[in-house]
């Protein structure tokens, strides 16, 4: 089990006996049974599982897209569940960034246009829009294409912004879901390696879906689901050598 940091601040992320049912009686889906998961500010955790584990449920209740069935989700000590629907859109507006494996970007509107289009949503001036947008493609190699339509850049580029449009907002944690999925083999390898120094140089929070081992190893963590449980939880950062080795 992937060991916790010490610290007096309540978890990032927390699920307490989660658990998330589907439909009644002989249609019911047990997607989630019973989860208890913590992760805490700076993680990069891969969450994986085979199709039908819970792995995409976790994800959605994460990022207040779903509800537990029964169960407690704590963000930032605070119970999600008791929150109206009005005040999870400003948690998932606020505090979450989002990256998708279809990109999801207007395909006819600059890459700059793209990356300003959540923070319109949070009411922010025309200037410091655009001063966070350039900053945010510039943090993802992009600073040269943000007057580039989507449509005018490869798959790899538009995946750039796409994390450039989750990280402009400043948000707590970044949820990918499968970010490589659409990608060739070096495009899904730059593409991590992006989230990685995110995760390592600029402290932010990564929380990714994949199906791909390969991928999962530029994490630090990796929770693996099976039948609606976390079959296992494992650190996989490199063990320090003995002081003096």
């Amino acid at each position: 089990m992937a060991q916790s940091p010490a610290s007096t601040e309540p978890p990032l992320i927390e699920f307490r006996s989660v658990s998330k049912v589907y439909g009644r009686g002989e249609s019911e889906v047990r997607a989630l049974n019973g989860i208890d998961l913590v992760i805490h500010d700076g993680e990069f955790v891969a969450v994986m599982g085979p199709s039908g584990s819970g792995k995409s449920t976790c994800m959605n209740i994460v990022g207040c897209l779903d509800t537990p069935s029964s169960g407690h989700y704590f963000f930032r000590g605070v119970d999600v569940g008791g929150l109206s629907r009005d005040q999870r859109a400003l948690l998932r507006r606020n505090y979450l960034g989002f990256v998708f494996q279809g990109f999801n970007l207007l395909k006819r509107t600059t890459a700059l246009e793209n990356v300003e289009l959540p923070l319109i949503y949070r009411g922010i001036s025309r200037a410091e829009r655009h001063e966070r947008a350039r900053h945010a493609l510039a943090a993802v190699g992009l600073a040269d294409r943000a007057d580039h339509t989507a449509s005018e850049l490869s798959g790899g580029q538009q995946q750039r912004v796409a994390i450039a449009r989750a990280i402009a907002s400043d948000p707590a944690v970044l949820l990918a879901d499968e970010p490589t999925g659409n990608l060739d083999s070096q495009r899904s390898r730059e593409i991590m390696e992006l989230l990685k120094s995110l995760n390592e140089d600029h402290r932010i929070t990564v929380v990714m879906v994949t199906h791909e081992p390969d991928m999962a190893l530029y994490a630090s963590r990796a929770v693996h689901f099976f039948d609606g449980k976390v079959a296992s939880d494992v650190d996989q950062r490199p063990v320090a050598p003995p002081t003096g080795a």
